[in-house]
């Protein structure tokens, strides 16, 4: 009983100094590395993507002369004038051939400016990966071509012409919302200061991409056409239309890729570089009516993919 008295001092001295060290620990605790995050970036964008066709079936009339001119209906008619008989005398009609067969002239190639956002968070006891949702819009992508298409067309008659059509100014804006996933490379809980760290990215998102288009019938083979009445009004003097300016929207899905790196200010603040990629398997350009009841697809945008050079700040609470 003697020796039990003995101990209860010695262990309650050992408990309380235990007790001691861990209060008095003079480290710094980290937790698990969890943070809240929010960026905000800008930059450039480079735009590129294959134009392809979507007219579809639409015909047009050629006709030839004694001298070897070859012309639409509606060329012949501005060479006659009001002569009637000079279409019949001095021309003659070498056939149909579908518009919507005659491929693209260029292709996309354009820079344009691209902002975003996002907030997010460190997942816990794995700091190195980062969730975010996000928000990149790509502001006046421009795509103008005249001819529009262009190309070998065969006609009904059986011959083979060299044929043009239409000229267009376009541009192009897209808002893309994404759900991205990074992994930062450093160790432990904590992002080291004054140091770069690389990172990579990849995500899904929904993009929402609004095509503005202007369309000119510089040769003649659309005003002839009876269906594309609905899209502008002709102009008596030219016998050309004025095609409206019309708009689309076009909606995907887009799948994200980004490689980056940031720089800690401080604890909380670091600079932010990175490449972002975006692709969209398609965007299109359409006629409208005036009235938005009407819509006819013109040409698309295939496999288009937006890559984004942005500089931003990123902050962690």
């Amino acid at each position: 009983m003697k020796s039990i008295k003995l101990l209860l001092p010695i262990l309650s001295a050992l408990y309380i100094g235990n007790a001691n060290a861990n209060w008095q620990y003079s480290g710094h605790y980290v937790g698990d590395g969890a943070r809240f995050t929010v960026s905000v970036r800008g930059g450039a964008s480079f735009a590129m993507a294959s134009i392809a066709n979507k007219i579809g079936t639409l015909p047009a009339v050629y006709y030839q002369n004694a001298d070897g001119y070859l012309a639409t209906e509606t060329a012949v008619r501005l060479w006659c004038g009001n002569d009637a008989s000079c279409v019949s005398d001095e021309f003659v009609q070498v056939g149909a051939g579908n518009i919507g067969d005659m491929p693209a002239t260029d292709d996309l190639a354009a820079f344009a400016f691209a902002a975003g956002a996002s907030i997010g968070w460190t997942i816990p006891n794995s700091p190195q990966w980062r969730l975010e949702f996000g928000w990149d819009h790509i502001n006046d992508v421009e795509y103008n071509a005249s001819p529009v298409f262009e190309g070998d067309l065969k006609l009904t008659s059986g011959y083979t012409i060299s044929a043009a059509s239409g000229g267009v100014q376009s541009q192009m804006n897209t808002d893309i919302i994404s759900v991205m996933a990074y992994y930062d490379f450093f160790n432990g809980n904590v992002k080291p200061l004054k140091s770069v760290i690389p990172y990579v990215g990849f995500g899904i998102g929904y993009a929402d991409t609004k095509t503005t288009m202007l369309l000119s019938d510089l040769y003649g083979d659309l005003s002839q056409s009876a269906e594309l009445q609905y899209f502008g009004e002709m102009d008596p003097n030219t016998y050309l239309m004025q095609f409206n300016k019309s708009e689309k929207t076009s909606n995907t899905v887009a799948a994200l890729l980004s490689v980056g790196a940031s720089y800690g200010i401080t604890e909380y603040i670091f600079l932010d570089f990175s490449a972002r990629v975006a692709y969209l398997p398609q965007v299109k350009w359409a006629l409208t009516s005036s009235d938005n009841n009407r819509e006819r697809d013109w040409f698309s945008g295939e496999n288009m993919i937006y890559a984004n050079l942005m500089m931003g700040l990123r902050f962690e609470f």
